[in-house]
């Protein structure tokens, strides 16, 4: 295969864009504040478009689109859940989390949050909630490598060692030359690359049917007999597992963290009508593109073979397929996108996680902001070759990687993010406890309870909100300070609406 086709060029000119707007991005990063939270300056079309790239990683380009084209739309709950679950995030989280973590000593990143939130002089919840996003993020990382990995493999024909390698450095150089800022310039414009791509490929899938639009039914019907049952084979657990990834917005810091970056809690509504169009058209597009891929590779099944070994590839095949392959580069770079975005967010939360909240914390309290800035790169890097290192086993699937960071997300910070910003009486012992217990409770049950077919989140959101309420009303009432600045952040809140 020419590995300077077209397709190819087009996917390398894009690589290089994402890099040139690292190196512009480099010359507005002046101190840490900028590198890891863009100095509080996004307005609300980045705001929500970078919330939303950051969102939807590589699994709304593969791992939904290969649900779908399994299983058909008995899928989609998966979609429903998370529409809901992010629209609730915008409306009771956005605007509340970005004027307590102002607040709450300009905090900086969620550890920094939850220490000043809770007076955490000992700094227990700091190391806490740090080893547990690096703990999840390394494995919610090694997702994106994963997909990365596969999309190189498809557009290159390379090896999948080679591919992970080369599709991982693509990230990692703008993330550490630009800091935040550069994610969300380049999250911008790649929100658009992706709704381009959702957009287009189904569309194209249908009418290639050509004819064979009026027996689409049919089609879809002999490839997958329940398709177009929502409920097939589904109990009511099934159900409400698939829903449950919306539970999940409440905890994910590499979303909650935009929140944080938006110029002015004034913002957030308009960067929420934005947002959540935007989602709901791209899961509609990833949705479809499966669906619809049914068909066309039913009635062309001598074009099915890479699908049939993995159907996570069933978007990439249909883009190859269907497209010239100048278009075809275009709508490539945009599932690039969806990966790079979420990617990128994560290593850089992870890195301010290790800089602010334990290089920093611990090791140099006296640190320069431009030492802080190179310490955060080399963090980069470090975690990149850690994800990497996951990321190796060829036959890693996206979607359940993704599920499971999710998951352990959800548990152990969202809980502990609506308690923080709603419940003032909630203690620091409260907080520590319910956090371990959602993480771990996450952990136990992807491993030894998975039979039961309920989605792990489940069960660790509910124990972790029970263990935060009873031990901080069997806790002492949190002090005076603690008290004054939830109801300072409260009051400013209520002015701002």
């Amino acid at each position: 295969m020419n590995h300077f086709n077209p397709t190819s060029i087009t996917f390398i000119l894009y690589i290089v864009l994402m890099v040139c707007i690292g190196i512009y991005a480099y010359r507005a990063t002046k101190n840490f504040s900028d590198y890891i939270l863009g100095g509080r300056s996004l307005g609300s079309v980045v705001t929500a478009l970078s919330a939303g790239a950051s969102d939807m990683s590589g699994w709304l380009l593969m791992g939904l689109p290969g649900a779908i084209y399994l299983s058909g739309l008995s899928e989609a709950w998966i979609a429903i859940g998370l529409i809901i679950g992010a629209w609730l995030n915008w409306y009771y989280v956005a605007g509340r989390l970005r004027i307590h973590t102002e607040v709450q000593h300009n905090a900086l990143t969620l550890p920094d949050f939850f220490t000043n939130r809770f007076d955490d002089r000992k700094r227990i919840l700091r190391v806490t909630s740090a080893l547990i996003i690096l703990i999840f993020f390394s494995i919610y990382c090694a997702s994106g490598m994963v997909a990365g990995a596969r999309l190189f493999e498809t557009i290159f024909a390379m090896d999948y060692s080679t591919a992970l390698w080369i599709s991982a450095i693509a990230t990692i150089s703008y993330v550490c030359i630009g800091g935040f800022l550069a994610i969300s310039w380049t999250d911008t414009f790649q929100a658009a690359m992706m709704l381009f791509a959702l957009l287009l490929t189904p569309i194209f899938t249908y009418l290639a049917l050509g004819d064979s639009q009026v027996q689409f039914t049919q089609l879809v019907e002999t490839a997958r007999p329940h398709a177009f049952d929502m409920f097939s084979n589904l109990s009511i657990i099934a159900i409400l597992s698939s829903m449950a990834w919306g539970l999940g917005y409440f905890g994910q810091p590499h979303i909650l963290i935009r929140f944080m970056a938006a110029d002015s809690v004034k913002s957030i509504p308009s960067a929420r009508r934005i947002g959540m169009a935007w989602m709901i058209l791209c899961l509609i597009g990833a949705v479809s593109a499966g669906f619809f891929g049914i068909a066309y590779f039913q009635q062309y099944p001598e074009l099915a073979g890479g699908v049939n070994q993995n159907s996570e590839l069933v978007f990439t095949e249909l883009t190859n397929i269907l497209f010239n392959p100048w278009i075809a580069g275009i709508i490539m770079a945009g599932i690039l996108a969806a990966i790079m975005s979420t990617l990128s967010c994560q290593l850089l939360v992870c890195s301010s996680t290790l800089t602010e909240d334990l290089y920093k914390a611990f090791l140099r309290k006296s640190a320069s902001q431009q030492e802080l800035v190179w310490v955060g790169r080399i963090m980069v890097i470090a975690i990149s070759i850690f994800a990497i290192w996951l990321a190796s086993n060829p036959d890693s699937k996206v979607l359940g990687l993704v599920s499971y960071a999710w998951a352990g997300f959800g548990a152990a910070f969202g809980p502990l993010i609506l308690l923080s910003l709603f419940w003032k009486r909630i203690t620091l012992n409260g907080a520590v406890l319910g956090m371990i217990v959602g993480a771990v409770t996450v952990i136990l049950w992807k491993n030894l309870l998975t039979s039961t077919g309920i989605y792990e989140i489940i069960p660790g959101f509910i124990l972790a909100t029970a263990v935060m309420i009873v031990v901080s009303l069997l806790s002492k009432a949190p002090n005076a300070q603690v008290v004054q600045r939830f109801e300072e952040a409260e009051r400013i809140y209520q002015q701002s609406k």
